[in-house]
């Protein structure tokens, strides 16, 4: 099982432009932070440290695009920035409330499922685009109060919902923007490993 801890933070524009940040303490590939960015014509853009964590990503989740930039995370209480490449983007979030306990997969693949998709329009099970199972253990949930993202300069906009689902994968973030600390578990893959 390969096992990323850390927070998944996302969050819509008014450009229709919709960002989602993995900013990961704990994963088989060390600490790392990435962006998926879905652009308003629909084209999905991977932002990532190296190659060997573009590969490993991308064999995940659908991109047309990945990107090898400079990658810097500056983090506070309740805070994010992230600088990678030419996209800026800035991040503070709500106290959230959190779950104190672990479940166990099957509570996640099945009663949690059904909730997270009732509540926020999520899946916290599925498959990955190479076929590995995954596992997404919610530890907290809090409300982006401000954002603030550009792209050399040029704005996105004000903050707002995910009106249009970007297609990274099987599951879609919260509709709201939202700041989730998480624990994905998925399948290892020897054969696939980077």
């Amino acid at each position: 099982m390969d096992i990323f801890d850390g927070r998944i933070s996302s969050c819509g524009f008014s450009s229709g432009d919709r960002i989602v940040i993995g900013d990961w303490e704990k994963s088989p590939l060390g600490p790392f932070t990435n962006v998926m960015w879905a652009k308003p014509d629909g084209t999905r853009v991977l932002l990532t440290p190296s190659q060997k964590h573009g590969d490993y990503v991308s064999s995940l989740y659908n991109f047309e695009e990945v990107h090898i930039v400079p990658l810097e995370t500056i983090r506070g209480k309740r805070s994010m920035e992230v600088n990678a490449g030419q996209l800026n983007v800035s991040l503070e979030w709500q106290r959230g409330f959190g779950v104190p306990f672990n479940r166990p997969r099957w509570f996640i693949a099945t009663i949690e499922q059904v909730v997270a998709r009732l509540l926020f329009g999520t899946k916290t099970f599925g498959r990955t685009c190479n076929g590995l199972r995954e596992w997404y253990c919610v530890r907290s949930l809090s409300k982006i109060n401000i954002a603030n993202a550009s792209w050399d300069g040029g704005g996105f906009g004000s903050k707002s919902n995910f009106e249009i689902t970007a297609c990274f994968g099987f599951s879609e973030p919260p509709k709201k923007p939202s700041s989730v600390r998480v624990r994905s578990m998925i399948e290892s893959n020897d054969k696939r490993r980077v």
